[in-house]
């Protein structure tokens, strides 16, 4: 009998690692499982009813997500309140396009899951010290009286002078 299933996973490419043939694995452990086979028309549900939301409000879903959809309720995650605060605003604009698009949502919810939804990923700089500011940041920590005020900041000198002379 042939599947219907479409993967949400590009598909494998000769000469990759052993991620493609590990989510290959998990999908084939999903397909073939009789309960853990019922998860896969939730998910890709779950994951077509996100692209419609990022598609209605790009802006708002870089990192808010959907949670579940159930007997009409829609339930979304957003990572803090000001961040549910800009989207309720758009609660009606978001419910009536995604009925347009034959969703059957009659009512959205929100909850706030602060360190559950993984934000955008900042990369940070790796500013580069000249000698002379490494100098006089090891001279500063030098001449810093070893008292408990001043402990935590020594410290994090100390680590700051390791780090940059070290290259890392």
């Amino acid at each position: 009998m042939a599947s219907s299933y479409s993967s949400p996973y590009p598909p494998k490419r000769p000469g990759r690692g052993s991620a493609a043939r590990t989510a290959q694995g998990v999908t084939d452990f999903l397909h073939n499982h009789d309960k853990m086979g019922m998860l896969l028309p939730a998910v890709e549900r779950l994951t077509a009813l996100q692209k419609a939301c990022v598609a209605a409000l790009p802006a708002l879903f870089e990192t808010c997500m959907v949670l579940h959809l159930e007997a009409g309720q829609l339930v979304l995650a957003a990572p803090n309140a000001a961040l549910a605060s800009k989207l309720k605003q758009q609660l009606p604009k978001l419910q009536n396009i995604l009925q347009q698009q034959g969703w059957q949502v009659n009512a959205i919810r929100l909850k706030v899951q602060v360190g559950k939804i993984s934000e955008k990923s900042i990369t940070s700089k790796q500013i580069s010290l000249s000698n002379r500011a490494l100098t006089a940041f090891a001279a500063l920590e030098d001449e810093l009286d070893s008292s408990v005020r001043n402990a935590g900041l020594k410290a994090a000198l100390q680590t700051m002078l390791n780090r940059h002379r070290n290259g890392g």
